[in-house]
């Protein structure tokens, strides 16, 4: 009996050694493959590496792919904050956007960090579908602040003679399946005051919208040459008056967010110098100082990446500052 107890012992003992040793040699499985995410390869960057999602299958919006910067030496023991950002096709290599320009991001990102000016953040990039781009990024519920007649005469302002606006639909897709996909597959904070939104022209109305809607999702936005005309711009245009009426009774207080506002004057730019004061007045009325909110003036400064790409360093160390 005592014999066939001992053998039992070695048996298990040497099954539980080999056991051991299989699941120190299994390799860890990559939470970006498994989520679909592949390395981008013929891509030209300045530091760090990327990572794209060919075609995100949201139930939401049209399906779209969605690409993440990690810096170099990303680490999966630290949580980094995260900044969404849209029209992502255009952040990062100019020899692959349609007008040879870009933000520059992984440029300013990576010489940021370095210098120790900002926390370490990721960059999560939502490409554009030039098409409905307008219908994705202007900030839906502001049409409720159009008479019916204004309503019914948007497709003078939007230049479409039918439409259906997604801005609803896209900060669903952002918030209740992108975010959600990123908390999960890389290693971020995932509380507001370490998640922010940004974007230019559309992009900037987008950024607006995002962190009214979701307060408690976005600790902070960077609205960077905000379209304030919110189509093509004419001499008889309701949609800024609904677009900041929708403003002053949604943009959260201050007291927890950060709001990064800029426009310069030249190309399309050249309509926003106008609509500072009233930016600037909304921004007091809900208790912002110079230490929480800034609208910022370009002098020359034009509608083009390569504008903002000067500037970038600006809205990223306001929002990621340590």
């Amino acid at each position: 009996m005592n014999k066939w107890i001992y053998v039992l012992l070695i048996c298990t003992f040497f099954s539980c050694k080999e056991e051991a040793k299989k699941s120190v040699e299994e390799p860890k499985q990559d939470l970006k493959s498994l989520a679909g995410f592949k390395e981008v390869k013929d891509i030209q960057l300045y530091g760090g590496s990327l990572y794209r999602l060919e075609s995100y299958p949201s139930k939401f919006i049209k399906s779209r792919p969605v690409d993440v910067w990690l810096p170099k030496n990303y680490s999966e023991d630290y949580n980094y904050a995260v900044v969404y950002m849209h029209d992502g096709q255009m952040l990062f290599d100019a020899s692959q956007t349609w007008n040879k320009q870009e933000w520059e991001v992984d440029e300013w990102a990576t010489k940021l960090v370095g210098e120790d000016l900002v926390k370490d953040f990721i960059v999560v990039g939502i490409h554009n579908i030039s098409d409905i781009r307008w219908f994705d990024l202007f900030p839906e519920n502001a049409i409720n602040y159009l008479s019916k007649e204004e309503q019914e005469s948007l497709a003078d302002y939007n230049g479409k003679s039918d439409y259906e606006l997604q801005g609803n639909n896209y900060l669903n897709f952002l918030v209740k399946e992108l975010k959600p996909l990123i908390d999960k597959t890389f290693s971020v904070s995932t509380d507001k005051s370490n998640t922010f939104v940004m974007g230019s022209s559309m992009g900037g109305l987008m950024s607006m919208y995002a962190v009214s809607e979701y307060p408690d999702v976005f600790g902070g936005a960077a609205c960077i040459s905000t379209h304030w005309v919110g189509a093509k711009p004419g001499d008889i245009n309701p949609l800024p008056e609904a677009i900041f009426k929708y403003m002053e009774d949604h943009l959260p207080k201050a007291g927890q967010h950060k709001l990064y506002f800029d426009y310069g004057n030249q190309t399309l730019d050249q309509y926003y110098p106008q609509y500072a004061p009233r930016v600037d007045a909304i921004l007091e009325a809900k208790g912002y100082t110079k230490a929480d909110a800034v609208n910022l003036f370009f002098e020359g400064k034009d509608h083009s990446e390569n504008s903002w790409n000067q500037r970038l360093n600006k809205p990223l160390v306001f929002l990621l500052d340590k």
